[in-house]
């Protein structure tokens, strides 16, 4: 269910939803594009952030057409290989953003910190291996985590109770026990994003702390400027992430409404924020857009 006790207004309610998914899919598909076909974006820093907007359209892809199903023909059911499938792509795209997140963090280290080797330390090659380092690690995490529930035992019931299967709410159709579950998901989340989290928290210490070392206020101001995006995007990305957790941790202490908001939330914001936060706060990305779709402006 997307929306409790309003199920009637479901049509309606479709609109803005299905308006958030045209502007996610539009917009990190729009600088995807410009990073690819603009030569002077060929640089780590951007490489990073068409990867970021890769993962953003994969979680909207992921759940368009279960959400829209919802609301359009209330067909709440789903099977179970499907379901697997869709979880298995929402969390690989999870656990991909928030490693895209902490690389991006260190891009940023390594440009303030260090920028005149900038370019030999981030070559073509590293960029390539640590793309390849977070699909592999994602694809490791979550592997065990469906093989685990594939060996249970479910109620006949196959409905979802929110808009996309989520590792959380498809153990509550487990009628085996889920203990093992629990704790290797509990694990994945700490292992992801505490550890994800907690070195870009080190990285921004560090970048501060070089920063500081800066001598000229206006490189000062510069070089935390670049920054700005990068804390945004992390701040709309962790802060529903951990909300959600807790919600399902605690569920029996708040509203029924809440975990189906936050996991809204948490699916949208992202893909429908960060476009807008890198093509206002980056110049670069601003000019390349206005030169591919508004030449004349341009």
């Amino acid at each position: 269910m997307v929306v409790p006790r309003l199920e009637a207004s479901h049509t309606w309610i479709s609109i803005p939803f299905f308006c958030l998914y045209i502007t996610a899919l539009s917009r990190n598909g729009m600088i995807l594009f410009v990073i690819i076909t603009e030569p002077s974006l060929h640089e780590p820093m951007y490489y990073f952030l068409s990867m970021l907007s890769t993962t953003d359209l994969g979680l909207c892809i992921s759940t368009l057409v279960t959400m829209l199903r919802i609301f359009w023909f209330n067909a709440r059911e789903i099977s179970f290989n499907a379901c697997m499938v869709q979880m298995f792509f929402i969390h690989l795209f999870t656990i991909m953003e928030s490693s895209v997140l902490l690389a991006m963090a260190f891009d940023r280290f390594v440009a303030i910190s260090n920028p005149l080797r900038y370019t030999t330390i981030l070559t073509n090659a590293r960029i390539t291996q640590i793309v390849v380092a977070i699909v592999s690690i994602a694809i490791v995490i979550l592997i065990p985590l469906i093989l685990l529930l594939r060996c249970l035992s479910f109620y006949h019931s196959h409905v979802l109770q929110h808009s996309y299967c989520f590792h959380p709410n498809v153990m509550k159709l487990l009628c085996s026990d889920t203990k093992i579950n629990s704790a290797f998901g509990l694990t994945a989340t700490i292992l992801v994003a505490g550890v994800d989290s907690t070195l870009i928290l080190l990285s921004y210490v560090l970048i501060i702390r070089s920063i500081l070392n800066i001598a000229s206020p206006e490189e000062c101001k510069k070089a935390f400027s670049s920054c700005i995006s990068h804390m945004t995007a992390v701040a709309i990305f962790y802060i529903p992430l951990t909300s959600l957790s807790f919600v399902h941790r605690f569920k029996k202490k708040s509203p029924t409404y809440l975990p189906t908001l936050i996991s809204n939330i948490s699916l949208f914001i992202p893909p429908v924020m960060n476009p807008n936060i890198y093509s206002v706060e980056t110049k670069e990305i601003c000019k390349a857009l206005l030169k591919n779709f508004c030449p004349k402006r341009f």
